[in-house]
This record gives structure tokens, C-alpha cells and sequence, in this order.
């Protein structure tokens, strides 16, 4: 399996510009509206899409926070998870089903989560997973500006991550350097799950895929592909046109978004 993938923090302006913002939601960052260019582009697509303003997690969610989440909705831990919602293997790392154990630390991302597991957790904490277009929107920024494509040490340290295997315990959640808007490891860490990763193929409404020609599939794959050197996002297609909504993978966790 692929290895590697792929976070905010308020320009001191509020959605429309203005100063004396909102602070953002304890642990998320905002990531103003701005435009996403979709790897692949039809020929009847729009060169970008536009994304309104969103909040997301500064960090990924932690072992001790999905662990909350099971221990208040018992039906969520590894021995009474309905097998329709989870792969085996779900939360493998644990000692027990309340239990985390030296391989889950409290503070490291929490993995082998199914789709809808994530999605429940997000649920739960009133928030919901990020859009495709929302997460790409949010990686595309740069350690110092908005641009990560023009810096070249974000690109380096983006690829850098696809080199490495991932260690049997995860590092802290969160502890890698934040980008222009405080994010937090978007980059690297883990691969992330997304509201709609099965929806790979994106139009101009970011939940429709029926702008896209199905030549873009198999022999023709690089057919409307707008930046070929953009390896790290060409990883990000296939791993998650790869996965089903049931998957647990051991290097692949999640985190929260909301709506201003």
C-alpha cells in the first residue's frame, strides 16, 4: 500500500474581511474561502472550484479522544461493532476495547477507523469530516503563505513523508510544523479520511462527479490531469479511490470540520 499523506489558523479577519473576528472553535483553525483546482479537469469543468470559508481541526484526533467516543457509545467499541460498518481489525492497536495499550499512546492520531466510524465520531461532536475539496483547499497552503506549490521546502517535506515507512507507534497528533493558517500535519502523520472519498472524480459541485469523462479511468488515467508534478496529490487520488467505506488501515485516521 502507498505510504504517506496527508491543517489552520485566522489571518486575524473574519469570513468577510473584516478585523475583530470570532476567535475560531476551541482546536480548529479557519481556512478562509478560496478557490481548489481538482487534479483531474473535464473538459466541460471549471478550472477551479470555489470553497467557502470552513473550520477544521488544527490536529488529527487522537487515541484519547476516540476513546471518549466508545467508552459514551458502547455499540462504537471492537467487540460489538456491527462487522457491516467496520473491517477487521478495527482499532487493532488497543489492548481492549476500552483500553489503548503502549502501541495507541493517548496522543497519537487513532487509526484502523473505518469511514463510518469517523463519520459517527464526527457526529457525536457536532461536527462533521471534511469535504474533498475542503481538505485539498487546506493542504494546498504552504508553511509561510497560501501557495505551498511555490515552497519549495513544503513540497520536499510533503514528499519527504512518502519515503518513510510509518512507524508501529505513531508520533503525538499535531506535532508537526503548522502552516500559514495553524494547521498541523496535514501533510504527513497519516493519510486522512474525507467526507466524500469515493467521489474522486470532482466536478463543479464538489459532491458530483458527472462532469468527468470515464476515459479518465485505466488507460487514458492521465487524460485531463492539469499538473503532472503534483505527485503527492496523484497519491492522495488513488489512495482514496482505493477504499471502501468499511476499510481500517494502519496509517490512515481522520479530523473534524464545521461550517462557519
Amino acid at each position: 500500500m502507498i505510504h504517506g499523506l496527508p491543517r489552520a489558523f485566522v489571518l486575524g479577519a473574519c469570513l468577510t474581511g473584516s478585523a475583530g473576528a470570532e476567535p475560531p472553535p476551541a482546536g480548529m483553525a479557519l481556512v478562509p474561502a478560496g478557490n481548489y483546482a481538482p487534479l483531474f479537469q473535464g473538459k466541460n469543468d471549471p478550472a477551479t472550484i470555489r470553497v467557502p470559508a470552513f473550520y477544521i481541526d488544527v490536529r488529527q484526533v487522537t487515541n484519547a479522544e476516540f476513546l471518549g467516543f466508545v467508552r459514551a457509545n458502547p455499540n462504537w467499541r471492537r467487540s460489538r461493532v456491527s462487522p457491516l460498518l467496520t473491517e477487521t481489525g478495527y482499532l487493532g492497536n488497543w489492548s481492549g476495547d476500552v483500553e489503548l495499550g503502549p502501541r495507541a499512546p493517548a496522543d497519537s492520531p487513532v487509526v484502523l477507523v473505518s469511514w463510518f466510524a469517523a463519520h459517527a465520531y464526527a457526529r457525536w461532536r457536532g461536527l462533521r469530516l471534511p469535504t474533498t475539496a475542503e481538505w485539498e483547499r487546506a493542504v494546498s497552503a504552504g508553511f509561510t503563505t497560501e501557495n505551498g506549490a511555490a515552497e519549495p521546502t513544503y513540497r520536499e517535506a510533503m514528499l519527504d513523508w512518502f519515503s518513510v515507512p510509518t512507524p508501529l507507534v505513531l508520533p503525538p497528533a499535531g506535532s508537526g510544523r503548522p502552516d500559514v493558517y495553524g494547521v498541523r500535519n496535514l501533510m504527513d502523520l497519516v493519510w486522512e479520511w474525507v467526507d466524500d472519498f469515493n467521489s474522486t472524480f470532482v466536478g463543479g459541485d464538489s459532491g458530483d462527479d458527472s462532469g468527468l469523462d470515464r476515459n479518465l479511468v485505466c488507460g487514458a488515467g492521465g487524460t485531463g490531469v492539469r499538473d503532472f508534478t503534483n505527485y503527492p496529490a496523484f497519491l492522495r487520488f488513488e489512495f482514496r479511490s482505493s477504499l471502501g467505506a468499511n476499510y481500517v488501515v494502519p496509517n490512515l485516521g481522520f479530523r473534524c470540520a464545521r461550517s462557519p
